[in-house]
């Protein structure tokens, strides 16, 4: 009897992404808690092998979670097959988008000359924000989808431009924090300390709660997700209009950008047209809802190969083709 009904639960659509959907809520709430309250208790640099068994760690649960729903989810719309696909096409959109991520992220703790045993928790609490305001994006863009079907051929445009824009952006192009308008109103109406106060974010001195900045770098680095969240939610909703798939592929993706942050932090200026890369499938992503107007529908397997063909190509060129700079050439 019992496994009669756990079978009649699992034929219900809705209760498979319910279940689905508590096990990566667990999933996520129990390896932050081990991140923090025991791996990374102490301000500590995070070494390379370290990084690399972590972004190895987050790669298989992610793909595990995509099996699961391949598995379980076959009551949908789509097939579990198309719903599976769609998860690791969101996923890998969403990872690739992470490098410019980490990219920019990198020249900010540079730019603030950030301790590098501090670089963990600015991330962590980043990645927290991250988890929690996508979320909220996510849910305003279904429904905002859900009464206005027409948005979506907006996001299509939004996504044709930035593929644009990004293809011609110079990738050396330096970025001022200083211009960012959340840090000048902290500055403006914040108390904030002279020092790094030991990596706190809040201290109090002479019965004074003073803000640090090391507290101010993490809110440049939490607007600089949102920021980022604004070209990577469209380009999901372009994929796959579930909202399941949608949060979770992209959260997991953020959950793997910490530790492919100090994976890569060292030899990201290599991947060079990644960038180039990343244009194209934004593009493509584009044309592909747009064409949606005339009732003509790319298969998820084919938007999956060309994300995933356009990246590996990238990577590739990108090492065997090194700039001229990297050359010691006149670009």
């Amino acid at each position: 009897m019992k496994g009669l009904f756990l079978f009649s639960l699992f034929r219900d659509n809705s209760t498979i992404e319910t279940v689905l959907f508590g096990v990566f809520g667990l999933v996520i709430i129990v390896f932050l808690v081990i991140d923090l309250g025991f791996l990374n208790r102490k301000a500590h640099k995070i070494s390379t092998q370290s990084a690399l068994l972590q972004s190895v760690f987050w790669v298989i649960i992610s793909s595990i979670f995509g099996y699961l729903i391949y598995y379980f989810d076959k009551d949908g719309k789509t097939s579990s097959f198309d719903t599976s696909i769609e998860y690791f096409s969101a996923y890998l959109t969403e990872y690739a988008l992470s490098v410019d991520n980490i990219f920019v992220i990198l020249l900010i703790l540079k730019y603030f000359s950030v301790k590098e045993e501090y670089y963990h928790k600015i991330l962590f609490w980043g990645i927290l924000g991250a988890v929690v305001f996508r979320a909220v994006f996510i849910f305003v863009g279904a429904l905002l989808i859900a009464q206005f079907h027409w948005i979506l051929y907006m996001f299509g445009v939004f996504l044709i431009y930035s593929g644009i824009k990004i293809y011609f952006e110079d990738s050396d192009e330096k970025i001022d924090p200083e211009k960012n308008p959340i840090l000048r109103l902290c500055r403006k109406y914040l108390p904030i300390t002279k020092d790094e106060m030991g990596g706190q974010f809040l201290v109090t001195q002479a019965g004074k709660l003073m803000f640090t900045p090391l507290f101010l770098v993490a809110i440049l680095v939490e607007t600089t997700d949102l920021l980022f969240a604004v070209d990577s939610i469209p380009a999901a909703f372009a994929i796959t209009q579930n909202e399941f798939v949608i949060y979770t592929s992209n959260i997991f993706a953020v959950m793997g950008l910490r530790a492919m942050f100090f994976l890569l932090a060292g030899i990201i200026d290599k991947f060079y047209l990644l960038q180039k890369g990343l244009s194209i499938i934004l593009f493509f992503i584009g044309a592909k809802m747009l064409l949606e107007m005339i009732s003509y529908e790319i298969p998820p397997m084919l938007s999956f190969v060309v994300i995933i063909v356009t990246l590996t190509l990238s990577i590739i060129f990108s090492v065997l083709v090194p700039r001229k700079s990297d050359q010691g050439l006149p670009e």
